[in-house]
């Protein structure tokens, strides 16, 4: 077997979601790139096809149909595994999420059928964020692709890797690993076993996936390889990162949160190469941008990597949300606080701060330095800026229903501001032909802290997955970046260090109604990621009365998170889809 015949390309794919034509060219683009530099095969991403996540186009046949048969008919002059949906043979069942071979026959004498189906996935994820036991009938067996590009395979999809590492919330009745290792001991040789996956992103995931691929090395005794998706599809981030593991525990790494092609050598893994697309589809060629794991480094990244990683991630799905929707501008409401800040930052960092525009709109309650910060920020990432002041229409709508409020809650008058602040956003993002983007954060968005139809008012919500400290530390990772690149950072002191305040009432302060946010912050990462309950945060060295009034108002407050725009998932537990609480419920069991 000759050198070439021993690498793999992993095709780190950017699908949009139901884009079948054009999903299909940038396949076929990074199959040439991979054959050019060696491959005798590449291994594309879990429904590469069609996009990641297709949600409830998988419901209409036609759809199915024609991803199978866009799959079958690339244009490539190597063998490509590529993901699609698979129809059923049955009316009445299901399709499966499957693997299809493309391109070329094989030159061996026995002639491989190009154009084929060599794996179904097994195991059907339906926690979290996964729904696919509602889409797709689940295989029984493994996938094996005798000889392809002079290499035997296995072949597994995602989740059907994940049961071996016990990574999985709960067990499956079967093990796809477990299977494909049995049939090497009853004498079929594999040289190595592939995984086409749609692995989505939280902060610190590519360890879980190097423990995942590194067992599947060590259950099976030859490489094993994972293809994963990168860029973003509505709320889920894929940030790429495929790799390749071998049994002795070295692990070969993508970089995160771009399209390219991982060159993986089955035999040398110090010789594996990364080409990495730029946005003009310039290529680096290289392996600088990869990393190497050893056996005893278990990939886990420090703090600052992480939020590192969380910027680009909040970039990202912006971006891509925008490109894939035919989005052009944004406007933002610019208050001077944090989160209108670091949302600008996001927002210029994604589609260009000449495509971005913030307004301040000041009321009788806004402090002088408040729009001074706003002006600032705006100045030095070079975004437009507008001053809307408001005091004249809050003024007459309160005087209009003044009885109203005065006999009632007080929070209605203040919550007249927020509203008028949104209305004024969503007029500019109509008249020009711009997304408004909202600018809260995970921590009021628990807690209501939050207006329906004013602050939460815009098409998508850049830091809803964040934080509040975690917006902080974003805000120097921005600041940071533009001193590196000789420019003036973006977000000042006195925005960074100002007590928060919504600005809706006289010296009003967030901690009038809140805990501190280095507190809530920690009791809401407890009990929603953790799923600790208030015993047990109470336990850990949080002051009861705080525990059960935070999660009593994180409870009563979904009714707005339903509501919410769609926020990039960066933790492992988001609002949305992977958070299904009910909202017509009662919460008297912690008190």
């Amino acid at each position: 077997m000759s050198f070439l015949s021993r690498i793999i390309g992993l095709l780190q794919l950017d699908s949009t979601v139901g884009n079948l034509a054009g999903n299909a060219k940038r396949l076929e683009a990074l199959a040439s790139l991979a054959k050019q530099h060696g491959a005798s095969l590449a291994v594309a991403t879990e429904l590469a096809i069609c996009g990641y996540p297709p949600r409830d186009l998988l419901l209409q046949p036609d759809f199915i149909t024609t991803s199978f048969e866009t799959a079958k008919a690339l244009a490539v002059d190597i063998p490509v595994l590529v993901g699609t949906p698979v129809p059923s043979e049955h009316e009445r069942n299901l399709p499966a999420n499957g693997v299809v071979r493309s391109g070329i026959r094989n030159a061996s004498p026995s002639g491989e059928d190009a154009n084929r189906v060599v794996a179904k996935k097994q195991l059907l994820p339906s926690y979290d964020v996964f729904d696919e036991t509602r889409y797709f009938s689940p295989a029984n067996r493994s996938g094996i692709c005798r000889s392809i590009g002079g290499i035997n395979l296995g072949v597994t999809v995602c989740e059907d890797a994940w049961q071996a590492a016990g990574l999985t919330p709960s067990a499956y009745g079967q093990d796809p690993i477990a299977s494909l290792a049995e049939w090497g001991r009853q004498g079929v040789a594999l040289d190595a076993t592939v995984n086409l996956s749609a692995s989505p992103y939280h902060a610190d995931k590519v360890s879980s996936r190097i423990e995942v691929c590194r067992t599947a090395a060590e259950v099976l005794q030859h490489p094993f390889l994972l293809a994963n998706q990168v860029g973003g599809n509505d709320d889920l981030l894929f940030d790429g990162c495929s790799l390749a593991a071998w049994p002795n525990g070295k692990v070969v790494v993508a970089p995160a949160w771009q399209e390219g092609v991982l060159l993986i050598d089955l035999d040398e893994p110090n010789n594996s190469q990364w080409i990495g697309l730029t946005d003009d589809d310039a290529l680096s060629i290289g392996s600088d941008a990869m990393k190497f794991f050893d056996g005893d480094d278990d990939g886990h990244e420090d703090i600052d990597s992480i939020i590192e990683d969380i910027t680009d991630a909040v970039i990202t799905g912006l971006a891509d949300y925008c490109r894939k929707s035919g989005i052009k501008q944004i406007v933002l409401g610019l208050s001077g606080g944090i989160d209108s800040a670091v949302a600008a930052c996001v927002a210029c960092a994604a589609v260009g701060a000449e495509n971005v525009l913030g307004i301040a709109m000041p009321s009788r309650y806004s402090s002088d330095h408040s729009l001074k910060d706003a002006e600032y920020t705006a100045e030095k990432l070079g975004m437009e800026f507008k001053i809307q002041p408001i005091y004249e229409m809050h003024s007459s709508f309160e005087g209009s229903i003044r009885l109203n409020l005065s006999e009632g809650n007080p929070v209605a008058s203040e919550n007249i501001q927020s509203r008028l602040r949104g209305m004024i956003v969503m007029a500019h993002a109509n008249a020009e032909n711009r997304m408004a983007i909202a600018t809260g954060n995970k921590s009021e968005l628990a807690q209501g802290y939050c207006t329906l139809y004013g602050d939460m008012a815009g098409g998508y919500t850049p830091l809803g997955d964040l934080y509040k400290m975690q917006v902080y530390a974003l805000a120097e990772i921005f600041n940071q970046r533009a001193i590196e690149l000789g420019d003036e950072p973006p977000v000042n002191e006195s925005t960074m260090t100002k007590p928060p305040s919504a600005e809706l009432a006289p010296d009003q302060k967030d901690e009038d109604s809140l805990p501190p946010y280095a507190v809530l912050d920690e009791i809401l990462r407890l009990h929603i990621e953790h799923t600790m309950d208030a015993d047990d945060i109470v336990n850990s060295g949080f002051n009861r009365e705080i525990v059960v009034d935070v999660l009593t108002r994180l409870e009563k407050n979904e009714h707005k998170r339903w509501q919410m725009s769609p926020a990039p998932r960066v933790t492992s537990k988001a609002f949305g889809q992977g958070w299904r609480r009910p909202l017509a419920s009662k919460h008297d069991w912690r008190n």
